[in-house]
C-alpha cells in the first residue's frame, strides 16, 4: 500500500503488547519496517528493553525504529500499583532510559550511573544491525521536550502543549505554532538539523474525509471551543498540520506543503484504509 512503517502503541488495554507484536509483523513482511508510538519508559527497565530491542533488529534485518515517551495514562499506573509521578522526575527518567539504551547498543561494555538507573561495567549483547543504533523518535508539544528531542532523537516528533486540564492547546496546533516549534528544535540542534526528520499525527478530531470541509471545520471548533475557551479559524483548523479534514485532493496537496513548507516528511495516518487513496499518490514522492 505504500506504508514506510507500522507502528505499534503502548498502553495496558485492550491491545497488542508491542514486541511480541513488532515481532510478527516482521516475520510477516520483507520491506516494511516496526516501531512504537510509543514505548512508556516506566513500564520496562532500559537495559532489558535494549535486549528485546537489538533482537527486534537483527530477526528484521534492520528494520526497527524506536519511539520513546516518559508516560502519561494515569489509570494505567494505578492498575499496577505504580506510583505515578510528576512531570518532571518521569522525564528525566526517560532522558536517562536514552542514554542507557544508546549505551547498551555501543560497541563495548556500559558503565552508568545516574539517578534512576545504575549499570555496572557490562557489555549487552546482541548489538543492533543498525548502527550505531536503531532510528529514535522523541516527541513533545513544549520548547524543554523538543529541545532535547533537536539534540538526541534521529526523528522529532511534533505534538500540541498540554493544558493544565490535560487537554490539547488547540493554538499550538496551529501552522504558526509548528513553525516556531521546529525553530526550537533548529536552535538546539546545530548541526544535527539536516539530518532530522519530523513527524505529526492526527490530533483534536479524527481523520475526515470529505467534500464539506469547512463546515466539519467549524464543527471542531465549537467542540475545541467548548473544551478549552479557545477559538480557531476555519483555515487554522485546515491548515494544521494535526487536523486531517478535506477531500483526497486537498489533502494530497496539504501533506505537500508540509514538507515543502515545514520539512514534514512522516505523518502517522491512523487507520490504514481511509487515507488510502493520499498514500498511493504520495508514496515514493
Amino acid at each position: 500500500m505504500g506504508y514506510s512503517v507500522l507502528v505499534i502503541p503502548d498502553h495496558l488495554v485492550d491491545i497488542l503488547a508491542p514486541v511480541p507484536a513488532m515481532a510478527a509483523i516482521a516475520a510477516a513482511t520483507d520491506r516494511l519496517r516496526i516501531g512504537t508510538f510509543v514505548f512508556n519508559n516506566d513500564l520496562r527497565h532500559p537495559a532489558v528493553l535494549a535486549h528485546d530491542l537489538a533482537t527486534l533488529d537483527l530477526l528484521s534485518g534492520g528494520r526497527l525504529e524506536i519511539g520513546i515517551g516518559a508516560g502519561w495514562n494515569e489509570p494505567e499506573y494505578r492498575a499496577i500499583g505504580m506510583p505515578f509521578e510528576s512531570v518532571p522526575i518521569r522525564v528525566e527518567r526517560m532522558k536517562e532510559a536514552v542514554a542507557v539504551l544508546k549505551g547498551c547498543f555501543a560497541d563495548g561494555a556500559l558503565s552508568y550511573e545516574g539517578r534512576f538507573y545504575s549499570i555496572g561495567e557490562y557489555d549487552f549483547l546482541p548489538k543492533p544491525l543498525q548502527r550505531p543504533h536503531p532510528p529514535m523518535f522523541i516527541g513533545g508539544g513544549g520548547k524543554r521536550t523538543l529541545t532535547y528531542a533537536a539534540r538526541e532523537a534521529d526523528v522529532v516528533g511534533l505534538a500540541p502543549r498540554i493544558l493544565p486540564n490535560g487537554r490539547g492547546d488547540p493554538r499550538s496546533i496551529t501552522v504558526a505554532a509548528t513553525a516556531e516549534k521546529i525553530g526550537w528544535v533548529r536552535d538546539a540542534a546545530g548541526d544535527r538539523f539536516a539530518s532530522l526528520e519530523f513527524n505529526v499525527y492526527p490530533s483534536m478530531s479524527s481523520v475526515t474525509v470529505t467534500d464539506h470541509a469547512r463546515a466539519e471545520a467549524r464543527l471542531l471548533i465549537d467542540r475545541l471551543r467548548g473544551r478549552t475557551g479557545f477559538e480557531l479559524t476555519e483555515d487554522e483548523v485546515l491548515e494544521a498540520p494535526h487536523i486531517f479534514i478535506g477531500t483526497i485532493d486537498f489533502l494530497v496537496d496539504k501533506f505537500v506543503r508540509l514538507r515543502e513548507q515545514l520539512g514534514i516528511s512522516s505523518i502517522l495516518l491512523g487507520d490504514i484504509d481511509e487515507l488510502a487513496p493520499v498514500l498511493e499518490r504520495l508514496a515514493g514522492t
